[in-house]
């Protein structure tokens, strides 16, 4: 299995609060990322797409949750 399906499988085993606790996590190394970008500190600028579309991954998880319940 990819890396990528291995992850979202992860997320589904998690409820909504886990998923919220996941959520804020991403959105600080998205954060950090930047940061280092804007300072040259950054070598691998890959990560910063990654970590958007596992924002993305989560919020799309959190919403499908919120509608089955």
């Amino acid at each position: 299995m990819s890396k990528v399906k291995n992850y979202v499988e992860e997320l589904n085993g998690k409820n909504a609060s886990d998923l919220q606790n996941e959520l804020v996590a991403a959105k600080k190394e998205l954060f950090n990322l930047r940061f280092q970008n804007a300072t040259n500190q950054l070598d691998n600028t890959a990560r910063i797409k990654e970590v958007r579309k596992n924002i993305a991954r989560i919020q799309t998880l959190i919403t499908k949750k919120a509608k089955e319940a």
